[in-house]
């Protein structure tokens, strides 16, 4: 159960984000039952792309709302302080928050996590439908041919239910993934997650394998995983080879867990085939060989961004502030426990 906090009288809520990023988090209905359950305060205008938090923050208010315009939180200013509560509208929280802060008795939630999760899990599937029917390829060269043979007329591509699909990390976007492949009638499923246990894998129909094995075996090898130290680079050249001809590789999460030079030189020998969303270095270089290639689909970091799982943010940070203040469970808290395996 989580302890209300105790304000002096009503909750004051800063709100730590630029204007123009306030307006596609919070939808005007949301910002109302904010202001229902406390005083809600706006930055002044100040037209730069970060809100640094103002002088006696932790003093004069209970809660603080943060997201991807908000500067880094300065934890010394939490010693002896009446904020008690950040709710943080946007993925990950390390880059934010140090994990001083919840040693402090700073309480935290990653309150746009959910809505991301679900967004992140569709381009993830929207990859692995366009590139086992070989959709854009298609596209590319009847746009540039007007030429319906060259186009693909006639041409046999994949279906998705025969595939073996392999998750790496059952995290909240790779549990929405599961659900939505296994939703097509994917039959067979593997995982790789230490941290997920056999009761996890049977709930969501998912088999849980050893990495290498995950590699060897699965048709689509989609990566949902966080960047920690366990995971940077696990997939290494090694695991990388150890895929099948043909196979295809997806990553949303981060390219950190996956080594990009290894699995380039695959992509552009024509072995795998890759929907990228993220990148060792973003923006990606003008002449990255990733360019070009019919094998290869390329985003720019934008899985998560869906007009819906923008407002549904908001709305996920107006339900976890309204629970924090009523004394009511927390769905999305960040614990010192989880801190470091968080995306």
């Amino acid at each position: 159960m989580s302890v209300p906090a105790e304000p002096a009288s009503t909750p004051r809520i800063f709100v730590a984000i630029t204007p123009q990023e306030l307006g596609v988090l919070y939808s005007e209905a949301a910002l109302e039952r904010l202001r229902g359950v406390g005083e809600v305060v706006l930055p002044p205008e100040s037209g730069d792309s970060r809100i640094r938090l103002p002088e006696g923050i932790a003093d004069d208010y209970d809660v603080l709302i943060t997201s991807w315009s908000t500067a880094p939180f300065d934890p010394s200013v939490l010693s002896g302080s009446r904020l008690k509560y950040a709710a943080h509208t946007a993925g990950t929280v390390r880059g934010l928050f140090p994990k001083q802060v919840l040693e402090q008795g700073l309480r935290l939630v990653q309150g746009g996590s959910a809505a991301m999760a679900t967004a992140v899990a569709e381009l993830a599937l929207t990859f692995t439908l366009v590139l086992l029917r070989d959709v854009h390829s298609m596209d590319r060269r009847l746009q540039a041919t007007h030429d319906w043979r060259a186009g693909g007329s006639g041409t046999l591509t994949h279906g998705i239910r025969e595939q073996t699909i392999g998750v790496l990390s059952l995290s909240r976007v790779g549990r929405e993934y599961v659900s939505m492949v296994r939703g097509l009638g994917v039959q067979e499923v593997l995982a790789h997650d230490p941290f997920a246990t056999e009761d996890d894998a049977a709930a969501l129909g998912v088999q849980l394998v050893g990495l290498a094995e995950l590699c060897e075996r699965s048709d689509v090898l989609a990566i949902h995983a966080p960047v920690t130290d366990e995971t940077r680079g696990m997939l290494d050249a090694d695991m990388i080879a150890r895929l099948r001809d043909g196979a295809t590789v997806l990553n949303t999460a981060r390219s950190a867990v996956i080594d990009m030079e290894a699995l380039t030189t695959e992509l552009v020998a024509g072995r795998l085939r890759a929907g990228l969303d993220v990148f060792d270095v973003e923006a990606l270089a003008e002449n990255s060989p990733l360019y070009g290639l019919d094998n290869v689909l390329i985003t720019p970091h934008v899985a998560g961004g869906t007009v819906e799982a923008r407002r549904a943010q908001g709305d996920g940070v107006v339900q976890e502030i309204s629970a924090f203040l009523s004394g009511a469970p927390l769905r999305y808290e960040v614990t010192a426990e989880i801190y470091d395996r968080l995306s």
